[in-house]
């Protein structure tokens, strides 16, 4: 029965359609709090950013006031909302109406003090600036105001210390993928084209990302297939087993960019670090695959191929190789000399090769023979001379080829040779690249994680 006749007491003579003071002069205070609950979803290709929060707001109202000794000592009743005066405060942020309950009830206190607790889906646009993810912070605002009343109608507060807002975290739900750093506030008066000014309290929501989830499924075995790439290099350049291997990691990275394309935020504004991290090992590996078809084009054996140039040969086989600390690099300066004394011993062996009319032995057997040489000859002459011209003549045609293709393999040694030590100069410069390229992103992230 007492809070049927306090019920009625107060809501009969009440008029909800005037702000609820007694002197028009009076600027009623909206004292308002925010606790966050949960992070429900950020929407980076929309910059929307949707989040359930606790929303309470306190005012006085002069004409739902009462002594409690006439009501059986009731200090406190709930009455319903739509009965009574209710401020217009809304978020400027909002694009869309959540799904929010209702909650048709507010508490009244017996000096007039109400309280209106109720919680919120909150759907605002946000600035999202996704240029570190995974390793993201995100700032989005939630600004309170009232849409008609300027500052002498109604006022704005903070209920609590902004202390007490700042770090509360009593109620928010951590087991998602954003985690709450902060909540900062702040109060303002702002005015449009130099009208009466609006009051207005703004709730600073600070979040950031839980990479790990990213950091398992996108880095991970991004820098495996990388580090992969650079333990090819320890396969010979001068077997085709590189290439096949260079394509399939090639082929590979592009497969693994389809699948965790869905996966990237996108935006019309920006891309994330992450995707130029990708593009950059991309074409890493297409420069790896461009540099192994070098090399083994290089190594490998040609007919017509020509000797190496004095100052290949100086610049790699001497001063690279020492500069690399290659440990055969005497070899590779040997190497060099190599076709000259080849070419010079043809030339005495010709000389030497050129069998006579008489025979095949050498000059020194036939001075050891003595005077039965010439006789011999003579027989042999005049016995089978056109098959014995036609013999040496053979022999010596195999001899020239013989000759020939050692030469031809002196000259790819000499190639292959500049090949290795190539091999190894490029690998150390895309090894550093790749090193340099590494540290870099890490210490980035690293900071902007730390920040």
């Amino acid at each position: 029965p007492a809070l049927r006749r306090l019920a009625r007491y107060l809501l009969a003579p009440y008029q909800k359609s005037t702000r609820p003071v007694r002197d028009w002069r009076t600027t009623t205070n909206v004292a308002i709090d925010l606790m966050v609950y949960a992070i429900l979803s950020v929407d980076e290709k929309n910059q929307v950013l949707t989040t359930y929060i606790w929303y309470r707001q306190h005012w006085t109202d002069e004409f739902l006031r009462w002594d409690p000794a006439h009501f059986d000592n009731l200090t406190q009743i709930s009455l319903p909302a739509e009965s009574i005066w209710m401020p217009d405060i809304l978020i400027n942020e909002f694009v869309d109406v959540g799904k929010s309950p209702h909650v048709p009830y507010v508490y009244v206190g017996h000096h007039g003090e109400v309280q209106n607790l109720k919680p919120i889906q909150v759907m605002t646009a946000c600035s999202l600036d996704i240029y570190n993810f995974p390793f993201d912070v995100q700032n989005c605002s939630l600004t309170f105001t009232s849409w008609l009343h300027h500052i002498r109608d109604i006022n704005l507060s903070l209920w609590r210390q902004p202390e007490l807002v700042k770090f509360d975290r009593s109620v928010f739900m951590n087991q998602g993928e954003w985690e709450l750093l902060y909540v900062l506030s702040r109060f303002q008066e702002f005015s449009v084209k130099s009208s009466d000014s609006y009051a207005e309290m703004k709730f600073y929501v600070v979040i950031r990302r839980r990479p790990l989830f990213y950091t398992v499924s996108l880095l991970l075995p991004s820098i495996f297939l990388m580090v992969m790439d650079i333990v090819g290099f320890y396969l010979p350049p001068n077997s085709g087993e590189r290439v096949s291997f260079k394509i399939t990691l090639l082929l590979g990275y592009s497969v693994f960019l389809i699948i965790v394309s869905d996966t990237l935020p996108a935006t019309a504004v920006g891309t994330p670090l992450i995707g130029i991290y990708f593009v950059v090992c991309m074409a890493l590996l297409v420069i790896s695959l461009t540099e192994t078809i070098l090399i083994v084009r290089l190594v490998h054996k040609q007919d017509l191929q020509p000797h190496v140039p004095d100052w290949v040969r100086r610049l790699l086989l001497e001063r690279a190789a020492v500069l690399l600390c290659i440990r055969d690099r005497k070899k590779f300066s040997q190497s060099g000399t190599q076709s000259s004394d080849i070419s010079r011993q043809a030339e005495s062996n010709d000389s030497t090769a050129k069998l006579n009319h008489y025979g095949c032995e050498d000059p020194q057997e036939r001075e050891a023979a003595g005077d039965t040489m010439p006789a011999l000859a003579s027989a042999g002459q005049a016995d089978g001379s056109p098959a014995t011209r036609d013999v040496l003549r053979e022999i010596t045609a195999i001899r020239h080829f013989l000759e020939k293709r050692e030469e031809f393999r002196d000259v790819a040694r000499e190639w292959l040779h500049v090949g290795y030590v190539l091999d190894v100069l490029l690998f150390r410069a895309y090894l550093v690249a790749v090193l340099a390229y590494t540290v870099t992103l890490g210490t980035l992230w690293s900071v902007w994680r730390d920040a």
